[in-house]
């Protein structure tokens, strides 16, 4: 499954966007798919993961996404965990950690607290070099630039 977040981050690169792709997934099955795109939108809340959210709960008619698991190519930032914890996610899977903006293990641990309503499991690591290395890529051509 992180197979195709990867997909979707190189397709965010590919129209300028940080590459960071993202999926929902219920049943095995992909049900909901997002991209970065804050640039080209002009919305700063158009995470991949929040897109991917928007997605899901479109496919199921609920805003509440019980049972599901998101996966996404880069640690969530405090925004897109909330997000996570309103939509009621049980299990996130992200590759790279984001030592400036994580909010899972880096920064925050916000899925840590105790005074939580909801409680998400999460998993880190799957694919992370290549995930690391596209977003390295990525804002290196930037500074090249």
């Amino acid at each position: 499954m992180m197979q195709r977040a990867f997909e979707l981050a190189k397709y965010a690169a590919s129209i300028n966007e940080v590459p960071i792709g993202a999926i929902v997934v219920a049943d095995n099955k992909i049900i909901g798919e997002g991209w970065n795109c804050p640039i080209s939108n002009n919305d700063p809340t158009a995470h991949a993961e929040i897109m991917a959210l928007r997605a899901a709960a479109k496919t199921l008619n609920n805003y509440r996404l019980v049972n599901t698991t998101l996966y996404v190519t880069l640690e969530p930032c405090a925004m897109c965990v909330g997000a996570m914890l309103h939509a009621r996610i049980k299990h996130l899977v992200f590759a790279a950690s984001d030592p400036k903006g994580g909010a899972v293990q880096s920064v925050f641990n916000l899925l840590d607290g105790k005074k939580l309503n909801h409680t998400i499991t999460y998993q880190s690591g799957v694919l992370a070099k290549e995930c690391s290395e596209l977003l390295t890529n990525f804002f290196q051509s930037k500074r090249v630039s």
